[in-house]
């Protein structure tokens, strides 16, 4: 080989310079991106943004619908006096609730009474500012009382929205999109299954900073909630836990569950919502796992965070693995619903003669991976991961596993999240249905090895259910940003559907 003239060893020289100046460039460029984006731990980074379409005077949340009442959350910005107007859809807003004394950044909860059964209301919230002479009106905003058996209706479910990780699994806007899409669908209902409310991730831990995380979310769901009741079920990032107790109202889980119920109205047990009657000192009523009926539907939702006595998932310690969190040294057959409330999830699910049975949870045994692949294990299914039979051993008392009384009782589905991913299984003739993200950008399959198993699509979006007295039809609503809906692909397209006939022998 002869060696390089001069001119050839300077253009050499020249062509890796240039190399190096490129990826120098290029690097620097893709660290002040990632410098510019919030982290996945939105508090350690910048504020979350308020929405764009969200009524600037403040947020007006549903809850605990009934036949005859629905009760109100309202978060308003400034001091004022207001009155809540109200009339059957299509007539006048002839009725007023009490007077109300709205303070600026404080809940405020209240209870429209004396609704008719089955019908829809419109209503707004009238008020006058603190210093100012004239009233003013909020958008106008709607009502549904509990549908009649053999009446069609709708509701939506919501998979883990995690605010705390832009961008990685919640683009705002995109958030803010796929709630605007599901309020424009009408929804009876409301369903969100955790992970909503993640305080694992904040850095430094109190009563202010778990508050936020909660308020954080409130302009948002009230997008939807203004005009539907929503529903929230525990999942193990919110640490709302009975293993994070220790006797005192400075517990993380006083802390959590107390905002929980003061930012969102949840339903206690009473004449039209079953639930934990057990309270918690310093809480009070928890309102963490409840059920009612609506049309031809029996809703249950259950939560094992409260009744183990150890972490079910993450134990959120003081912030990393290597200080106390993580997931070491559990034994999964201490992860329990408990015994009460095992009684009355048999109770329920036995005495109801719905034609449909829904039961929503944040995942199988509140932990792991996958659907039907989990559902045979521990308390849900009777067996350790050998295949070892040890229920009648570690469940005393107990009938059966989870799944067999789902079967035994006619669940037609069991709805969870925690993977962020939408996949459909069945084992026995229960439906397993996963539900995904709402707001992730990545259109991915996230988790899809831990389903060896059923229909798997990927992407963010919703789940409707719609009810009819002869079936029930379930799809999955995708969710795109504007520079995403290519190929043909549109914001609020139908990927998936699927139909659910009525139980013919429900308790069989």
């Amino acid at each position: 080989m002869r060696p390089l003239t001069v001119m050839e060893k300077v253009t050499i020289f020249g062509i890796a310079l240039l190399i190096a100046s490129v990826a120098l460039l290029q690097d620097k460029n893709n660290r002040q991106k990632q410098e510019n984006r919030p982290n996945q731990g939105s508090s350690r980074s910048r504020e979350y943004p308020l929405p764009t379409k969200a009524w600037g005077e403040g947020s007006v949340l549903l809850g605990n619908a009934t036949d005859t009442s629905v009760e109100i959350a309202i978060h308003f910005k400034s001091n004022a006096e207001a009155v809540i107007e109200y009339g059957l859809s299509g007539e006048a807003l002839n009725q007023k609730s009490e007077n109300l004394s709205l303070k600026a950044g404080t809940p405020f909860q209240t209870k429209l009474t004396g609704l008719k059964p089955n019908s829809e209301y419109s209503y707004r919230l009238r008020y006058k500012k603190l210093g100012e002479t004239a009233f003013e009106s909020s958008p106008t905003y709607r009502i549904q009382t509990q549908r009649k058996p053999g009446t069609e209706f709708m509701f939506l479910v919501q998979g883990d929205s995690h605010p705390e990780r832009v961008p990685k699994m919640n683009i705002p806007s995109l958030y803010e999109r796929t709630l605007l899409t599901a309020k424009a669908q009408k929804p009876d209902l409301f369903i969100c299954l955790g992970d909503d409310f993640s305080v694992d991730t904040l850095r430094e831990r109190t009563k202010q900073t778990v508050e936020g995380v909660y308020t954080k979310q409130v302009p948002y769901l009230g997008l939807v909630g203004n005009s539907t009741p929503i529903y929230l079920v525990n999942g193990n990032h919110e640490q709302a836990a009975k293993a994070n107790l220790d006797g005192t109202e400075n517990s993380l889980g006083v802390w959590v569950q107390n905002a929980r119920n003061r930012n969102f109205v949840q339903p206690a047990p009473d004449a039209f919502y079953s639930g934990n009657t057990e309270p918690v000192e310093h809480i009070g009523p928890l309102r963490n796992y409840f059920a009612w009926t609506w049309g031809d539907a029996l809703f249950v939702t259950i939560d094992p965070y409260w009744h183990s006595a150890t972490a079910v998932d993450n134990a959120v310690g003081k912030g990393p693995k290597a200080e106390g969190g993580g997931k070491r040294n559990r034994n999964l057959w201490d992860i329990t619903l408990g015994d009460s409330q095992y009684k009355w999830l048999t109770k329920t699910l036995t005495e109801s003669k719905a034609k449909y049975k829904f039961v929503f949870a944040h995942h199988v045994n509140g932990t792991g991976r996958g659907g039907i692949e989990n559902a045979t294990l521990y308390e849900w299914g009777g067996k350790d991961p050998r295949g070892g039979d040890l229920f009648k051993s570690k469940r005393p008392g107990w009938e059966m596993p989870i799944h067999q009384l789902f079967v035994k009782t006619g669940v037609s589905v069991f709805f969870q999240g925690h993977d962020h991913i939408f996949c459909k299984q069945e084992l026995d003739g229960v439906i397993y249905q996963s539900c995904p993200c709402p707001a992730d950008p990545t259109n991915s399959l996230i988790n899809g090895d831990a389903y060896r198993s059923g229909d798997k699509v990927p992407g963010a979006g919703l789940v409707r259910v719609t009810i009819s007295p002869t079936q029930t039809k379930v799809d999955y609503l995708r969710a795109y940003e504007p520079s995403a809906e290519t190929d043909g692909h549109k914001h609020g397209e139908v990927a998936f559907s699927y139909l659910v006939k009525p139980s013919t022998g429900a308790n069989k």
